[in-house]
């Protein structure tokens, strides 16, 4: 690709009549920005835009999991892991992962997320065993305790995928882009399960090690268009594929905010979006916040700020700090209740 089209997303009840609706979304646009590896970024207006790019930019996202993609998605995270960067150890025993669950389920998530393997710099690799084991009970008794929100299982194996569908999963969040095992892709399809792709450089072992890129932002765009293509030739609908960035995966502080500036390009996929920010070690060293449980503020306004480009989906710790800034956010912006 020699051109890369960025929407200037906007926001609010009123809009010019020559406006595209941003994904079927709330959003509009009336210029977008061209962006290229070898020219300086320019600015047009949507009607110099191609064809095919105005198509992807506005054609409706379909459901997740059940989730309409009209409106802000919250997915909560409950890690069961010992060593999390955040809450590794909080939710290790299997009745406080329940009722951490069910209290997100209250508290207005969308979205439950259960990973049983740290993805933090330096983490190492979880045998499936041991993945399983963190996962797949945790997932039967959330059902068992009555939860009907959609479940996504956080995991770069297809066996641990497998044993969570088994208990009751939905969709499959995998931090390598199904990149890591080969089987994983193609479970997927048999069960027609939703699933999220996000770009990491490297593994959680080694990915904080010197991360480097010739551009970036359309690194990692190129990255998530391929391994979207390869999963849409294994017959997985690009309309059941959500796409996330992977901020703070094999990427410096300038790198995560060259992303986060520019978040909207990633519509040109033609899949909803997802922005997994919250607690990261760079909402910290800008916001003065050392440790991970002190950074909700700072999470909370890296969201709002992908929402603002059209960011359909965010997955966070605080589930009910961001649903209620979710909420005032909206009503600001467009002077009605979400």
């Amino acid at each position: 690709m020699t051109e890369y089209f960025r929407p200037l997303v906007q926001m609010g009840p009123s809009r010019p009549e020559e406006a595209l609706t941003l994904a079927g979304g709330r959003g509009w646009f009336t210029h977008v920005e061209v962006l290229s590896r070898v020219a300086t970024a320019r600015v047009i207006p949507v009607t110099e835009m191609p064809p095919d790019v105005a198509v992807r930019l506005t054609t409706p996202r379909p459901a997740i999991a059940g989730l309409t993609m009209d409106r802000p998605r919250i997915m909560g995270i409950l890690n069961t892991t010992p060593d999390s960067f955040s809450d590794g150890g909080d939710h290790a025993d299997l009745a406080n992962a329940v009722s951490a669950g069910l209290r997100m389920a209250q508290s207005g998530a969308d979205i439950i997320d259960i990973g049983g393997e740290s993805t933090r710099p330096g983490a190492s690799f979880v045998p499936v065993e041991v993945e399983i084991n963190r996962t797949a009970p945790t997932i039967q008794a959330l059902r068992a305790a009555g939860m009907g929100l959609p479940i996504s299982i956080d995991t770069r194996k297809a066996e641990v995928a497998q044993a969570a569908v088994a208990m009751g999963a939905n969709l499959v969040n995998d931090v390598s882009g199904f990149t890591f095992d080969p089987a994983l892709g193609p479970f997927c399809q048999k069960h027609s399960l939703a699933v999220c792709v996000m770009h990491a450089q490297g593994d959680p072992a080694t990915m904080h090690l010197n991360p480097s890129y010739s551009n970036v932002l359309l690194d990692v765009y190129d990255m998530l268009e391929q391994q979207i293509s390869s999963l849409e030739a294994v017959g997985i609908p690009r309309g059941a594929i959500l796409a996330d960035p992977g901020i703070g995966f094999g990427k410096t502080l300038d790198h995560n905010l060259a992303l986060l500036a520019r978040i909207s390009l990633f519509h040109m996929l033609g899949t909803p979006l997802l922005l997994g920010a919250s607690r990261k070690k760079f909402i910290g060293t800008i916001g003065t916040a050392p440790e991970a449980k002190d950074r909700t503020p700072g999470s909370i306004a890296v969201a709002l700020a992908g929402l603002a480009q059209g960011v359909q989906m965010v997955r966070v710790h605080d589930v009910s700090e961001t649903r209620q800034a979710i909420a005032l956010w909206h009503a600001a912006y467009f002077g009605d209740i979400l």
